[in-house]
């Protein structure tokens, strides 16, 4: 690796420490209704939503009627998507005459955009209209990433608050991360893409003539805008089919910092917001800490890997197969390691052509669920529930009362964030394990052997994750996965939220205690370490077999030489 790659990587986590505070001050006065510099602008607007929809904001639910709420609206936004697909054949905005799409895709997108999974079994320029791209999918970008943040601060208020019944309203916290903070930034960021070359626009298809005299087509369209939503909002849909990859898409090493620095921004900064929200910014530092070590020690295994000679090459360093030129090997693993981390899903490489551990080590950021930054709201309210796990076994090996943030934590907390755990790792067993012993499964495969294994869980685990990432290889576009896949993305986005708002409304009531000799502290490095660990204690229990006959069996066998 070369110096100026390591100076870009220090730069861009030296940036992310330092933009963290600066957005997540914003964010923690935004919701707790403080005045900011946007307010003279925004409300009025917001005020005007409020009255189309019929909501009184300072009405505040319960946990049932938040998650209630936050169900229909979603259902809603589901059904609009999917219905929007089927009929997208006969709909203007369609330059390139695509025909509606079928069921069973449609049902794979729908869910997959709904619950800010953003996993394409498509290739966007042949198969979607600028109509869909841009009613359907760029509005369910923006409308997903602030169901994330709602239902943190939700829980948030519902850790905080020193006795009470409710934690706020769905749709004011809906309207508010829409309105000051995601499209705030989208504007920004999609005017810095356009000036790097990144299209947008509402042209027809452009057919060029090539070197050798062949005709191609390059695809147009409103993809700016797309682009910028799908990084700051943890989405990852891609416009074009090979997503980052492709030169409209990001066109420059800038636009590919850009990029990147977007995936992270938000997720980073919302522990900050937690930290303020609760009274006490070391919480959120802890909380930031946890996942800075973690995203920084999968990182520095997967570029070792990358950089260690590769015998099935002839022992070269640094393969460039499946990665552009214009970005390079570095930029290319940082990428999937903050992609992976951040529950984004969005490529420039091909995860398929990385070595077996740094593919694994993708694979297993998401596995450890979402919560290594996680996606925007998804990684805080995901960690949080970790962070209560750890709390409660803390406690049974000092012999001091579960307490967190002066709150007990007894057996309800408890099942929840067990369930909360537990079906998305199931749906990443069980599908997978599924797909392997059945035709249809491994007739998509495109590689045998233990490869080819990875491929269907990465799939299962993106789907399940909510990240949307592919590692490439597998023909997802088929009803055996489309369907299956779709099931893995609801159990996955709402196997994880109620349970976090049952926490939430159990928490909400309970009166917190003045810290005590006998309060186990959670601002220090220790708690940092504990939590560190069982996050990665459990990951490694549930998923540690069938990573050993995928990408660890695979690696062993890539160092005999030995490639599938």
């Amino acid at each position: 690796m070369s110096a100026l790659e390591l100076i870009q990587i220090v730069l861009f986590f030296g940036l992310l420490i330092i933009c963290t505070p600066l957005l997540g001050r914003y964010m923690a006065r935004i919701y707790n209704g403080e005045r900011t510099l946007l307010t003279p602008v925004v409300h009025p607007i917001e005020n005007v939503m409020y009255r189309l929809l019929g909501v009184k904001p300072d009405v505040e639910q319960n946990w049932k009627q938040y998650a209630l709420e936050m169900l229909m609206f979603n259902i809603i936004g589901f059904l609009a998507l999917f219905g929007l697909q089927l009929v997208q054949g006969w709909l203007p905005l369609n330059p390139a005459g695509l025909p509606n799409v079928e069921p069973a895709l449609a049902f794979n997108t729908a869910t997959s955009f709904m619950t800010n999974t953003n996993w394409q079994s498509y290739g966007g320029e042949t198969t979607l209209s600028y109509l869909t791209q841009m009613v359907g999918l760029a509005v369910q970008n923006f409308v997903s990433a602030a169901t994330g943040i709602a239902v943190v601060v939700a829980l948030t208020r519902g850790l905080v608050r020193r006795s009470g019944a409710t934690l706020g309203n769905f749709t004011v916290d809906l309207v508010r991360g829409t309105l000051y903070i995601l499209l705030p930034l989208c504007i920004v960021l999609t005017l810095a893409l356009v000036s790097q070359g990144v299209v947008q626009n509402f042209n027809t298809y452009t057919e060029a003539t090539t070197l050798t005299g062949t005709i191609q087509t390059l695809p147009q369209g409103p993809a700016a805008s797309q682009i910028a939503i799908k990084q700051l909002g943890t989405n990852g849909g891609g416009f074009f089919n090979v997503n980052s990859a492709h030169p409209y898409e990001n066109p420059t090493p800038l636009s590919n910092f850009l990029q990147m620095f977007s995936i992270l921004l938000i997720p980073a900064a919302l522990t900050y917001t937690y930290g303020k929200m609760v009274g006490s910014t070391r919480q959120g530092w802890v909380i930031f800490a946890a996942m800075l070590l973690m995203l920084l020690v999968g990182l520095g295994v997967m570029l070792a890997s990358e950089y260690t000679a590769n015998p099935v090459y002839g022992g070269v360093q640094g393969v460039m197969e499946g990665k552009e030129v214009r970005f390079g090997v570095a930029n290319s693993i940082l990428w999937s390691a903050a992609t992976t981390a951040a529950s984004n899903g969005s490529v420039n490489a091909m995860h398929d052509s990385f070595t077996p551990l740094a593919g694994g080590i993708a694979m297993f950021n998401i596995m450890l669920g979402e919560v290594i930054f996680g996606g925007v709201g998804a990684g805080l309210y995901g960690i949080l529930i970790f962070v209560i796990l750890t709390v409660f076994i803390a406690g049974l090996m000092v012999g001091r009362t579960p307490e967190y943030l002066g709150k007990k934590i007894e057996a309800w907390e408890i099942k929840m964030a067990i369930v909360a755990v537990l079906l998305p790792s199931a749906c990443i067993l069980l599908f997978t394990a599924l797909a392997s012993v059945t035709d249809v499964g491994l007739a998509s495969r495109t590689n045998p052997g233990p490869h080819g294994l990875s491929e269907m869980m990465y799939a299962f685990t993106s789907a399940s994750g909510n990240n949307g990432s592919a590692f490439g290889g597998l023909n997802a576009n088929v009803p055996f996965y489309n369907i299956l896949l779709g099931i893995a993305m609801w159990v996955g986005r709402f196997g994880v939220i109620l349970p976090a708002l049952a926490i939430a409304g159990s928490m909400v009531s309970k009166k917190a205690a003045p810290p005590s000799a006998g309060t186990f502290p959670t601002d220090g490095p220790l708690f940092v370490g504990l939590l560190i660990g069982v996050i990665l204690i459990v990951g490694g229990l549930t998923f540690f077999p069938a990573l050993s006959l995928g990408p660890i069996v695979e690696q062993l066998l890539m160092n005999a030489g030995r490639a599938f």
